[in-house]
């Protein structure tokens, strides 16, 4: 027997988790000409005082969305952590 809800639920969260996908696959197009621009001009790959901000801003962001803060920050962290990775690798290959 089929759940008609839970069918329902689950084809939401399909949508949405594509959706995360594309957002992740655009934010890291434009991370790479981030780091491209970094490489070209001298800038280290990482910088701590704007990931300081982003997280300030993502933990107030998510407060204001009823999504877990400490959560939101530990994503937002292996985000910027994959981030700096690429940064790192497209300094050494300049």
């Amino acid at each position: 027997m089929r759940d008609e809800v839970l069918a329902d639920y689950r084809a939401s969260i399909d949508n949405i988790d594509a959706a995360l996908v594309h957002l992740l696959a655009e934010r890291f197009k434009i991370t790479q000409a981030v780091g491209r621009h970094k490489a070209a001009v001298g800038l280290p790959p990482a910088d701590t005082e704007r990931e300081a901000q982003q997280v300030t801003r993502l933990r107030s962001l998510a407060e204001s969305a009823g999504l877990d803060p400490v959560f939101t920050e530990s994503f937002l962290r292996f985000i910027v952590d994959e981030v700096i990775r690429h940064h790192r690798r497209i300094a050494d290959d300049t």
